[in-house]
């Protein structure tokens, strides 16, 4: 999905391999608020290897008699890595567990507390990556990027993880809207229309890189305060205020994530968008018919404290901090081509 999508730096020349082992690929949750140590949910911080999100959370329910409904998380982690995260445990009127005796392979339990609410979906702040890059072919060049990266950042693209296995979120997504098909599971609804709304916004942010217009406010732009959700129209007599804004870092552009309510923007941005989405039309129906709420993301991303240092001559550490549902391959993927 992500490999017709335009780089923002051109297309690296550096060949190399990440995630060749579990511990090259650290995550570790940042819930961004503190724990109240008391109320009806038991949290569970645990650090796991080669184990996903589901089955850590079948696994705890498990262990403590509970049902698998009453687990919860704030969001999914790769298998494929060495991640920190929490689980939240709905136990009412009950006595926290003793975990001492949880025994799960690759997994290992580092802080039981409580909390009055329980942990959804995207109720974190972000995640903090540890991330080692192998096999580099030309260090020149990722110094190189990893300068403009820290200073301006990359498309905040949605990663691979976002359209399922070989893509097949958006196949079935496409299928649907064209009356194809009949989805009645709400869970499988629920990721085909993410995934459409997700390549929508890949494409929007792919085109306004094509067009040079990744880091220049148009009329009628819908403007973010960068790290807030506060959101504004760019105004054509202060297109200039605002353009300097924007350099300094104090503002964002953004996209949209479609939905069944307009777009927003206005005059030049509203046409922009408008032609960028005539290609999807054929979702504008379904988008209607599920009464998905339009919303806007920022089309580039920084990494916070971005920081890297090389462990020899071909392989590089890198550590930073994304703010929740970003993704550290969207870094990755402006610094390299993964081998065959």
């Amino acid at each position: 999905m992500l490999a017709q999508l335009n780089y923002l730096y051109g297309k690296p020349t550096t060949k190399g391999q990440y995630k060749q082992q579990y511990e090259d690929f650290n995550v570790t949750e940042d819930l961004g608020f503190e724990l109240t140590g008391e109320g009806e949910h038991v949290l569970v911080f645990l650090q796991k290897r080669d184990c996903n999100t589901l089955f850590v959370a079948e696994q705890l329910a498990k262990y403590v008699g509970i049902s698998p409904k009453l687990v919860s998380y704030a969001g999914l982690k790769d298998r494929h890595a060495v991640t920190q995260q929490w689980f939240s445990l709905h136990m009412p009127g009950q006595q926290t567990p003793d975990f001492s005796a949880f025994d799960l392979a690759c997994c290992e339990i580092l802080d039981v507390t409580r909390h009055n609410k329980k942990l959804k979906i995207g109720a974190l702040k972000g995640n903090y990556f540890k991330i080692i890059l192998r096999d580099l072919s030309n260090q020149p060049e990722i110094e190189s990027k990893l300068a403009l990266i820290k200073q301006h950042g990359v498309p905040n693209y949605f990663g691979e993880q976002r359209f399922g296995r070989d893509g097949n979120n958006i196949t079935q997504a496409i299928s649907w809207a064209k009356g194809e098909i009949s989805v009645k599971d709400r869970k499988k609804r629920s990721f085909y229309l993410s995934a459409a709304r997700s390549a929508i916004f890949n494409d929007i942010v792919s085109q306004r890189i094509a067009q040079n217009l990744q880091q220049t406010v148009l009329d009628g732009d819908i403007l973010q305060l960068a790290q807030r959700n506060s959101w504004f129209v760019a105004q054509n007599d202060e297109l200039t205020l605002l353009q300097q804004r924007l350099d300094s870092g104090e503002l964002n552009i953004t996209a949209p994530m479609i939905g069944d309510s307009p777009l927003g923007t206005l005059c030049k941005a509203l046409e922009f968008e408008q032609k960028c989405l005539e290609t999807w039309s054929e979702f504008n129906d379904l988008f209607k018919k599920e009464r998905v709420e339009t919303a806007r993301r920022s089309i580039l991303l920084r990494a916070h404290q971005l920081n890297w240092q090389w462990l020899d001559e071909h392989s590089l550490e890198l550590n930073f901090y994304l703010p929740s549902g970003c993704y550290a391959t969207s870094v990755i993927r402006e610094l390299i081509i993964e081998n065959e």
